[in-house]
């Protein structure tokens, strides 16, 4: 597939089989990022574990310190107080059956994160099939599942992301935005490794972190020494 002259353009100023310091890749990845929009950069990080095992689950979430630069629509599912509390920490929409009636009838998706008391997992399992692939099932591991809703949807806003792995391995998170520059991304990169490394699985043998490549949206990838990161 031929590339753009932007993107050879990028390549040229990386060395294909360097790994790269992390602080370095990051800086390489922002002077690479030249597209007319503020391209998203992103950490990919293929790890030496065999997902089909339940003890070698990778999952979790993280707020990052500096967010990721994108406005986060959240849902919740609660009534009552709790509802109430959603509402005035911010969330975009609250509901409870309406809301599984209005995603189930009208295909309506206008949300990034869904966020439900305990009480209600019933009430939105059967959205299970539409969320589920979408990634957007509320999780107790993620902190999506909580009676402390407002708590939930302000580290939302804040730039909360979850980490989980694919089905090929790989755990795929956005960091920034090009704009925030490397010092920031840096910071939200070194938030990120530290949580996908300390939870390796204990039943693990052998590599954990096989690779780790930072890319902007329309750019090429960096490769990362991630043998100084663990």
């Amino acid at each position: 597939m031929k590339k753009g002259k932007k993107y050879n353009a990028g390549l040229a100023l990386i060395e294909k089989a360097k790994l790269y310091d992390a602080n370095e890749a990051v800086d390489l990845v922002c002077k690479t990022a030249t597209a007319k929009f503020d391209e998203t950069i992103e950490l990919h990080v293929r790890l030496g574990v065999d997902s089909r095992h339940a003890d070698q689950q990778v999952r979790g979430a993280i707020v990052l310190p500096h967010g990721t630069g994108k406005t986060v629509r959240t849902l919740v599912f609660a009534k009552g107080e709790h509802a109430k509390a959603a509402e005035e920490a911010g969330a975009d929409y609250v509901g409870a059956e309406d809301l599984v009636a209005k995603i189930t009838g009208e295909n309506w998706f206008e949300f990034d994160v869904v966020i439900a008391t305990p009480d209600m997992m019933g009430v939105i399992g059967r959205l299970g099939k539409v969320l589920g692939p979408k990634g957007l099932m509320p999780n107790p591991k993620a902190g999506t599942v909580t009676m402390d809703v407002a708590r939930a949807v302000k580290e939302a806003k804040a730039g909360k992301i979850e980490y989980r792995l694919d089905k090929t391995n790989i755990i795929h998170c956005p960091i920034g935005k090009a704009s925030f520059g490397p010092e920031k991304l840096g910071e939200n990169f070194t938030t990120l490794i530290n949580a996908i490394i300390k939870a390796r699985p204990a039943s693990l043998k052998g590599q954990y972190i096989k690779s780790c490549v930072v890319a902007s949206t329309m750019g090429p990838g960096v490769k990362i020494n991630y043998a100084k990161l663990v």
